[in-house]
């Protein structure tokens, strides 16, 4: 088995798949997959293993380490401006399209819908209401790698959606990212932003290197590192 489930509480769980996680969540009626893993191709298996509840899939943006296992479920949440990343990947089903501001109820455990273009133009992170806890996707990681290069990303977004954030603050204790450190303190959103604005004001010093054969330069926070085109 090369994937770990570790259980988080008595209604998530997160299974950590080579370098990404994706988690399940429970309420008292439904279930929630949010992402399917990367090499992982059989994370609703995964799923119903650790749940009877009937079981959904989110997406909190297309990227291929997120989206592995989409194939078992015939519809499943999005953002809609993930399709065309969706897409490129030649990947099956339906969207159900979701925006800021949406909820999914799982029964007595509602999920918020917060909208965080950037790294993607459809990222999204969820509010876990009454459990305190943001579920940010890959925008916010600590000592993690956090790629923003490549057609579909955009920096100013990036920033701006890190302040959006801001008025969610008082809402949640932690932070369940996608990859790296887990869980991640609140503060991380500002000292993310702080460093990424520092990196188009040209104060971080970046070295060039080359990622999936496209030049590249990475931008070291000390907490944390930015992927970015040259």
């Amino acid at each position: 088995m090369d994937y770990e489930i570790i259980r988080i509480n008595e209604n998530s769980w997160r299974i950590e798949d080579t370098g990404v996680r994706f988690f399940l969540l429970t309420g008292t009626e439904k279930a929630l997959l949010i992402d399917s893993g990367m090499r992982v191709k059989d994370a609703r298996k995964i799923a119903e293993g650790l749940t009877d509840l009937p079981i959904s899939l989110l997406n909190t943006h297309a990227d291929p380490d997120h989206i592995g296992s989409n194939e078992q479920f015939e519809e499943f949440f999005m953002h809609p401006a993930e399709e065309p990343i969706y897409r490129r990947w030649g990947k099956p089903g339906a969207i159900i399209p979701i925006e800021e501001g949406d909820c999914i109820d799982l029964g007595e455990r509602e999920l918020e819908v917060i909208h965080l273009p950037g790294h993607t133009p459809g990222s999204i992170a969820l509010l876990d209401v009454a459990g305190r806890v943001l579920i940010s996707g890959d925008p916010i990681q600590v000592h993690g790698r956090i790629f923003m290069f490549g057609d579909h990303r955009n920096m100013n977004d990036y920033i701006r959606s890190l302040e959006h954030l801001e008025k969610y603050k008082d809402r949640f204790d932690e932070i369940w990212p996608s990859h790296a450190d887990f869980p991640i303190a609140t503060g991380t959103i500002q000292r993310l932003h702080d460093g990424a604005e520092e990196v188009l004001s040209g104060k971080v010093r970046g070295k060039r290197t080359e990622m999936h054969g496209k030049s590249i330069v990475e931008y070291d926070l000390g907490f944390s590192t930015l992927l970015c085109d040259e």
